[in-house]
């Protein structure tokens, strides 16, 4: 399959827009791009965490004959007398899951028959085992039980040719039994997204080497490929790189040619050694990176050598939000994912804060044992220590608002976002 390159434009937003709402943002999102891997058949076995590239029909009916869902002994309902205590004389015989009985059970007998096992012709009820008495040639229980009883039929579960999943899907471990039970042996998926991480800064440095006072450790570039590969993506190291836009060039090109979509962080705003706005401007495509979201607000959304690439502020913080409130919706669409769902949820709040119009707000929460929503005693996007105290977070709209204490907020568990 020949994958369509994206439109330069697939960022654009309307002329004169300063900065874009986190919604409005979103939408650019998922209406500007499109699958960009191609796809490929896998067995079921390496097929959980896939994306669908097609439309999946069940191949087989589940169960494919009528079943016994006990063990017990199976006749024909009319058959039995109009009497409060029944006794059936048994057949010879028994149905056994892999072993079905051969022949016809006569009206007015009983039949052996254990879980799972085919039900035979003669049979149209199963009385469980522990509710009959038992001799070598008689079956006795009480009436009452209803006609059709334990029994399951033939294609109750899933008719054969039945659409199971579609386009789209991301086939999880329970799905991967729907199929083989269907007996769907191979899928068609796309072939797994291939994310570049790219690092930006003169003053970082790789943890594990000796750094001066004036250095610090690189946090976000091993974050957000472990983020990558929680999501199932193929996470590729573009390299850490000085605040020299001739260096910076050089790992772009490269992270454009191996990679199917680029995460810079670092240099994404514009300031006078902000090299990753004015590259992506000046050579790349640039539509919009001004989003009215704290924390993060210079993000970057652009084209680099027809490469969608996403350039987020240089703050742990606000790079790992970036990340989760768009990064991982775009990706989803490159990666031919039609699941765009995050799971939210109302709870009390468990502080007070204030908070002006104009910006989406993202507040590090986790619940306590009362189920309400702490936020982290610091807003700083360089706190590191929030996110790891954190279980989700609380997002506070667009307009003004006052939260006081017990008044419900939006919370959002990182698992929403598959961490």
């Amino acid at each position: 399959m020949t994958v369509p390159p994206l439109k330069n434009n697939c960022f654009a937003m309307p002329a004169g827009v300063e900065w874009t709402p986190v919604d409005d943002a979103l939408a650019l999102i998922k209406k500007g791009l499109h699958p960009v891997v191609a796809q490929e058949v896998v067995v079921l076995e390496l097929a959980a965490g896939r994306v669908l590239s097609t439309l999946v029909k069940a191949e087989r009916s589940n169960p494919p004959m009528a079943n016994s869902a006990v063990d017990g002994y199976g006749f024909c309902y009319d058959s039995l007398p109009a009497q409060d205590i029944i006794n059936l004389p048994l057949q010879d015989g028994a149905s056994a899951a892999g072993k079905p009985f051969a022949g016809r059970v006569k009206a007015g007998y009983a039949l052996r028959i254990l879980t799972g096992a085919v039900i035979p012709e003669g049979v149209d009820t199963v009385i469980l085992e522990e509710d009959v008495a038992i001799n070598d040639t008689l079956v006795t229980f009480r009436s009452g039980l209803r006609s059709g009883a334990n029994l399951r039929c033939a294609a109750e579960d899933v008719a054969i040719g039945q659409e199971i999943f579609n386009t789209g899907h991301i086939l999880r471990p329970q799905d991967i039994a729907l199929l083989a039970a269907t007996g769907v042996h191979k899928v068609s998926v796309y072939k797994r997204l291939k994310v570049a991480v790219i690092s930006t800064g003169t003053e970082l440095i790789a943890v594990g080497h000796p750094a001066r006072a004036d250095q610090i450790f690189d946090a976000n570039k091993p974050m957000l490929l472990n983020m990558l590969t929680a999501w199932g993506y193929q996470a590729i190291d573009g390299g850490h790189f000085k605040d020299d836009p001739d260096l910076i060039r050089d790992g772009l090109n490269a992270a454009a040619l191996n990679a199917d979509a680029i995460f810079v962080s670092g240099g994404a705003s514009a300031g006078d050694e902000d090299y990753v706005s004015k590259l992506l401007k000046e050579e790349g495509v640039l539509n919009t990176w001004r989003v009215a979201v704290k924390p993060g607000r210079p993000i970057a959304m652009a084209l680099w050598n027809g490469t969608p690439t996403f350039g987020f502020p240089g703050n742990p913080v606000a790079a790992f939000v970036c990340a989760l409130i768009f990064g991982l919706p775009a990706l989803k669409v490159l990666a031919g994912s039609a699941d765009q769902k995050v799971i939210t949820y109302q709870v009390p709040a468990a502080f007070d804060k204030s908070k002006k119009a104009g910006r989406r707000e993202y507040l590090r929460a986790r619940l306590n044992d009362n189920g309400q929503a702490e936020v982290f005693k610091s807003e700083g996007s360089g706190r590191i220590s929030g996110m790891a105290w954190s279980d989700g977070l609380v997002e506070l709209p667009d307009a003004a608002s006052t939260i006081t204490n017990g008044d419900m907020v939006t919370y959002i568990p990182y698992t929403s976002f598959g961490l």
